[in-house]
């Protein structure tokens, strides 16, 4: 019969061990996690591993132990606990309360001690011991039956010792160990040992004579002067120390094992709720979803058992579609909604597999693509009469993918009242996932597992609770301006401009794609020629034996391989050889090649059209993203970067490409949030900012300011708005620190507002945790109250970023909202194509140019009232490259 098992977690060192290895991690109401998440982890782990009989977690107090009171200076000296790790131990004893796991924790008395009384009253049961810790100082626990998991990396590998691994690995007895760390002393405890001897000399001693005592008593036959006398005048302080070093195995402490037995009926609910306020959603899945759901669980569990109709044949879509209009607006019924989309190139092979939908407390699913491949006219005609008409309210979730889809079989998506997703962003930008199912694990605190049928009609069947949830949450946080008349109707606009999409010439891009080969390889011969030899660009090795050893170039970083080579070591080195600009050159191009050139090519769909994906609840500051392909991040600082762009053409000879892109629009939204007036003046009376910036830093006429300047003030004008500071720009211009904080205290100097501006934000933020934009956009920050300087700083940095760039993110989501009604409103065939950071595009048709140009501008220039004005620039080209 096989030992029962006890598992006992050294809760301090676990957490320690945890805070350290991971990432600052935070909640939404900034509480740091990466403590709590890391222990869970490691629990999990080692209960799933040990599969013990008996779990226990044990802490320290904060209280003076018995060693403190034997010597004062007892880790004296040892760092402070960070805030932002003790702020975690409340919760992670909270954790192992509902899980049903005992916590010991007594004054006087250390984790260490509690480990070692719980292990030796368990092997006197004949109970096979698991101790699972950061500390090293529990081998001398170690046992026959006592193994000790030592955690190593972080959190990622793990030492297993007992008696005998540990005589293999030290050839000393787990006891012996002891004895080692009262010669040798140790740092972080402030235990002093002897002076003299370190882990080398105190190990050959003790496998020598086999105790601290024997060694004193051999003291003659001890070679080494120094080590000798060392020994002789320490001999009590050895001693002591070994005495300080000995874990306690008699603890006053009542031990119960039916109160430390492993439980399976733990409190499965509670610990729910407490993981989806630590947004800790993958230990939702790990712990209370799939196959090993506890069985108390299922009680805490929304029931999943729900009752729907299938909707698969004509008839019954039709009078579906009759009673939703009928119900819908005869009695003023919300129409609530989810898709189940195949969305594997949306364009051309992406379809709507079921609509899921929730009617008068009634549930439906109606099976799509069959009814649709059986009769497309009659299907998209019903489909018709329930998305085109706007008196038919509807609340979904992710309108988009549906929305594009929609519109290639013919069908508008209009009505929508409320998207849960982009509502969960608003609320927070800062989670990366919005599936319904982490909405409603975060909001109702709901578990709906899985992807199946019921499960889906499921979630639908919750939305109107999940909605009712978020729509107060919009309105406490005054969002109902930025979610009704910017994100939602910005659904309707991307989901043409995905629909649309840009026309690619192939014939160009096979042509450019000859070119960039050409570059590629006379920039690769010129490389060869300036270190006199071929050799593989691409490979860091290579490339470091050449420049470092070759070239003899001062080695700025290695890695565990070699030399590194990455962009920033390039960077460092642009101004010691010529090779360096070549070699910069050429992964850009190489780069440049493999993305856009084959990139494009793999993405061109039978239209001869790209169909970019556009994402709205992506980044943290409210901009827009672009996936397969990315056409936002196209470097256009070499010519050949620029060159892409033509290849993107329109989609008739009748037409033309237009840009139109905001003028500084950071600049001034900093302006207007500023309320500076030397700022303010600037822009109203249309100076060249960066040439009056330069004018007022380095005070000179206006005529007399150099290019140099004005490249430098340009570059304090970007800085600021991103909150660089001196060590930054002084890199960024090659300048010193000293220069660089005379330019931003200049800058501070002669736009006072921008100053106070940023003062008052990082107080607001510290106050509050998030900052707004001009429309209310929300971000939370929690980095800005870390203790450790980096994180704070970064924290401090975004506030004083995320107003500015997200305002310039309101600004041109509005616009784009405002420009595509114009289109539609004026019927006009021109189409809104690509959003691209400050700059919007169309493709226009030349009867309507004019009109167009000037509509667009318009639109764009007078989207909000600003302290000063929004200006525009529109330009015109038969391609993408030469409309800009």
């Amino acid at each position: 019969m096989s030992k029962e098992k006890l598992l006992i977690l050294d809760g301090n060192s676990l957490m320690n061990r945890a805070y350290y290895a991971l990432p600052p991690l935070t909640n939404a109401e900034g509480l740091h996690t990466n403590g709590i998440y890391g222990f869970t982890t490691m629990l999990l782990k080692m209960k799933e591993e040990i599969k013990p009989d008996y779990i226990v977690s044990t802490f320290d107090r904060s209280a003076p132990t018995f060693r403190h009171n034997e010597y004062k200076d007892y880790k004296a000296g040892r760092k402070k606990m960070p805030p932002e790790l003790a702020e975690q131990f409340p919760v992670v004893k909270e954790l192992l309360e509902l899980l049903s796991i005992n916590i010991f924790e007594i004054d006087g008395f250390e984790a260490d001690d509690l480990i070692g009384t719980l292990s030796n009253f368990a092997e006197n049961k004949d109970i096979e011991i698991y101790i699972v810790t950061g500390d090293r100082d529990a081998l001398q626990l170690a046992s026959e039956n006592i193994n000790v998991i030592i955690t190593k990396k972080g959190m990622t590998e793990k030492e297993v010792y007992d008696k005998n691994r540990m005589i293999e690995e030290y050839g000393v007895t787990p006891t012996q160990f002891i004895d080692v760390k009262g010669l040798m002393g140790d740092s972080s405890d402030n235990i002093p040992g002897v002076p003299g001897v370190g882990e080398k000399t105190a190990f050959k001693l003790i496998k020598e004579y086999g105790s601290i005592e024997n060694v004193l008593q051999n003291i003659d036959n001890i070679s080494g002067k120094k080590i000798k006398e060392n020994l002789l005048q320490h001999s009590e302080q050895a001693i002591f120390s070994k005495k300080l070093a000995t874990i306690k195995t008699d603890v006053p402490i009542e031990i119960d094992l039916d109160s430390i037995k492993s439980k399976d009926n733990y409190d499965a609910e509670g610990v729910r709720r407490l993981f989806i306020k630590l947004q800790f959603k993958s230990l939702i899945d790990k712990m209370l979803g799939g196959e090993n759901l506890n069985q108390n669980l299922e009680n805490h569990t929304e029931e999943i058992e729900v009752k729907y109709l299938k909707i698969d044949d004509i008839e019954k879509f039709r009078q579906l579609t009759e009673n939703i209009v009928l119900i819908c607006k005869k009695d003023n019924k919300l129409l609530y909604l989810t898709f189940k989309t195949v969305e594997e190139n949306i364009y051309s092979r992406g379809y709507i597999e079921k609509i899921f939908i929730n009617l008068d407390l009634n549930n439906y699913v109606i099976e799509l693509k069959q009814l649709y491949e059986e009769n497309k006219d009659k299907v998209a005609e019903l489909l018709k009469n329930i998305f085109e008409d706007e008196g038919i309210k509807k609340v979904s979730h992710d309108v988009k993918i549906p929305h594009t889809i929609l519109h290639k079989m013919g069908v508008d998506f209009l009505g929508v009242k409320f998207d849960t997703k982009i509502a969960a962003y608003l609320i927070d930008s800062s989670k990366g996932e919005y599936d319904l199912k982490t909405i409603l694990q975060d909001y109702l605190q709901v578990n709906v597992p899985g992807d199946s049928e019921e499960c889906q009609v499921k979630k639908t069947d919750l939305l109107n609770k999940v909605f009712e949830v978020l729509e107060l949450k919009i309105k406490e946080g005054n969002m109902e301006e930025l979610l009704y008349k910017v994100e939602q109707p910005l659904t309707d606009v991307l989901a043409s401009m995905e629909y649309e999409g840009f026309r690619v010439d192939k014939d160009k891009l096979t042509e450019l794609g000859k070119k960039f080969k050409l570059e590629i390889d006379n920039v690769q011969k010129e490389i060869f020629e300036l270190s006199e030899e071929e050799f593989n660009i691409n490979s860091p090795k290579q490339l470091g034996k050449i420049l470092f050893e070759k070239l003899d170039l001062p080695v700025i970083k290695k890695t565990k391989t070699g030399y590194s080579t990455n962009a920033e070591v390039l960077e460092e080195l642009s101004d010691k050889h010529p090779i360096i600009e070549k070699i910069t050159y050429y992964r850009q191009l190489t780069k440049l090649y493999s993305t856009y050139i084959e990139g494009l090519k793999a993405v061109i769909d039978e239209d001869g059209k790209i169909h970019s994906s556009f994402n709205q609840a992506v980044t943290a500051t409210g901009r827009l993203s672009s996936t397969e392909p990315n056409l936002q991040n196209i470097p256009i600082k070499y010519e050949m970067g620029k060159e892409i762009r033509k290849v993107f053409v329109p989609d008739t000879t009748d037409q033309v490409i237009l840009s139109a892109d905001y003028s500084q629009i950071e600049l001034r939204v900093l302006a207007h949030i500023g309320n500076d007036e030397n700022l303010i003046d600037a822009f109203i009376h249309h100076s060249d900012i960066h040439t009056k910036t330069a004018s007022e830093v380095f005070k000179v006429p206006i005529e007399e300011v150099t290019s140099t300047q004005r490249s430098n003030a340009k570059a304090v004008n970007f800085g600021i708005v991103y909150g660089i500071g001196d060590f930054s720009l002084a890199k960024d211009l090659k300048i010193s620190r000293k220069e660089a904080k005379n330019y931003i205290d200049a800058y501070f100097d002669r736009y006072p507002g921008v100053k106070k501006y940023m003062d008052d934000i990082i107080n607001e933020a510290k106050e509050t945790l998030y900052v707004t934009t001009v429309m209310n956009r929300r971000r939370f920050i929690p980095e800005i109250k870390a203790s450790n300087k980096m994180v704070r700083s970064f924290g401090e940095r975004l506030a004083m970023n995320t107003p500015i760039q997200g305002s310039a993110a309101d600004i041109i989501k509005l616009a784009m909202v405002n420009v595509y009604n114009e289109i539609k409103q004026k019927r006009f065939k021109s189409k809104l194509i690509l959003q691209v950071h400050d700059e919007l595009i169309l493709n226009v048709y030349k009867d309507e140019l004019e009109e167009v140009k000037a509509m667009v501008k318009r639109e764009m220039e007078n989207v909000l009232k600003l302290r000063v004005p929004l200006e525009v620039d529109v330009s015109v080209g038969e391609n993408w490259y030469e409309a800009k």
